[in-house]
């Protein structure tokens, strides 16, 4: 990272702060690699704070300019060190919080801050978000790896009729009823299971079938889930879970996978999920190789009527 790049990242921050967005959302994409010189730099803003991601360690003159333009900003600026054990954070400017509100779509969410890889909602997956809300008045939803539970609050804020989380994480599924709490949701209408999905079909289906299934996984968890895989074993599983004419979001994050591993893995596994489209990743997540990107691919299911 060059003293010019700062000073490209420095006006690109101004300019995306004037005026400051009204929710929260990436101001900087460097990951991306759209910027030469600046693809270790991540930007969200969070509606009042400025969270700044590096993602490789650059030399110590570096690191100190780069402190030294971000503490110019007006908004107080949390570091983050992604490259180093357990990602520490630094609070450049402003008093530190390890918790805060932000929106999305109208929508809160509760975040953490300076104690965690991540804060507890992915912003590249805006676009699912509301797509879903948009369709699932009375539908009933599996939200697979659900972490914090925000494609449920999504669904419960666009009418659907019950949503079932299932994630390993007990203390994510807190989180997700948190945030359906400060929605003011019927949590009567949500369900929350704290299992490792590959021992929990059988629950799975006793609580179908589902008309929309969304599958967000980590590209690795150890001893839980490998992408190269495991994705393939929820793929064959899907038929028994789905209703007539269901719908599947399957999302990928990894650079490294392409959009044709989820298309031949659903072919492979689930021949009646039939591709529709490739969901838009938000504009400000630009990608020199879109491939690269958060994959979001839409599927639904067309059952074999019998013989």
């Amino acid at each position: 990272m060059t003293p010019a790049a700062i000073r490209t990242l420095h006006q690109h921050l101004l300019a995306a702060l004037n005026p400051p967005p009204a929710e929260a959302c990436r101001l900087f994409h460097g990951r991306g690699k759209c910027w030469l010189g600046l693809e270790q730099v991540s930007v969200d803003w969070l509606e009042g704070i400025v969270l700044v991601m590096l993602f490789r360690p650059p030399q110590d003159a570096v690191l100190a300019a780069l402190q030294d333009m971000l503490g110019s900003l007006q908004q107080p600026v949390l570091l983050q060190l992604r490259y180093l054990p357990d990602c520490p954070a630094l609070w450049l400017t402003g008093d530190a919080v390890e918790q805060w509100q932000i929106h999305e779509n109208g929508l809160a969410y509760r975040l953490d801050l300076g104690t965690r890889q991540n804060s507890g909602l992915f912003l590249d997956m805006r676009h699912g978000r509301q797509w879903l809300r948009q369709r699932a008045a009375g539908k009933s939803v599996l939200n697979l790896f659900a972490y914090t539970c925000a494609f449920s609050v999504a669904a419960i804020a666009g009418g659907a009729r019950q949503v079932v989380n299932l994630d390993m994480s007990r203390a994510a599924l807190t989180r997700g009823r948190e945030n359906h709490r400060l929605n003011r949701h019927d949590l009567s209408h949500v369900r929350f299971l704290g299992h490792d999905l590959f021992k929990s079909w059988g629950k799975l289906a006793r609580l179908g079938p589902y008309d929309l299934i969304i599958i967000d996984p980590p590209s690795f968890q150890h001893g839980s889930f490998m992408l190269s895989r495991d994705y393939r074993k929820i793929f064959q599983r899907l038929p028994v879970l789905l209703s007539a004419q269901g719908q599947v979001l399957a999302c990928c994050n990894d650079p490294d996978t392409s959009p044709d591993f989820l298309l031949a893995e659903a072919a492979l596994a689930a021949p009646g999920l039939q591709f529709v489209q490739r969901l838009e990743n938000p504009p400000e997540f630009a990608e020199s190789d879109p491939d690269a990107g958060l994959k979001v691919l839409l599927f639904t299911y067309q059952q074999t009527p019998p013989p």
